[in-house]
């Protein structure tokens, strides 16, 4: 039993390192771009995939407790919730920035930001 422990933290300190770097480099896409929506998607990114590992090593280090089933319950929260925020952030973005057309090619032939409130009216 004390090695399947012994391992089973070590994978869970391995897991949290891997975790830690991912939000590392998060980190510096989030500084290097300029643009709302690059950085946006460099957050929305690592924050899904860094906090998924960083839990999971948790768990991994608690064993199987009532912690373990919470924690796995914060991962499915979060694998919703962090994608959902990220878009809606994006979408915010996108309707309220005049100037969109200077940072990303839009294919549509109209305003974005007038036809992104036509649809909300539809929905």
């Amino acid at each position: 039993m004390g090695i399947i422990s012994a391992v089973s933290t070590i994978l869970g300190l391995i897991l949290l390192i891997i975790g830690i770097i991912i939000f590392i480099f998060e980190l510096v896409g989030f500084v290097k771009y300029k643009y709302t929506l690059n950085r946006m998607h460099a957050a929305g990114m690592g924050d899904t995939l860094g906090i998924f590992i960083c839990l999971f090593g948790l768990v991994l280090i608690c064993g199987v407790h009532f912690i373990s089933a919470k924690l796995l319950l914060v991962i499915l929260f979060l694998w919703f919730a962090s994608p959902t925020a990220s878009h809606l952030i994006s979408r915010l973005e996108a309707v309220t920035d005049e100037e969109i057309n200077k940072y990303v090619d839009v294919q549509i032939g109209e305003d974005l930001s007038k036809q992104m409130t036509e649809e909300d009216e539809y929905e």
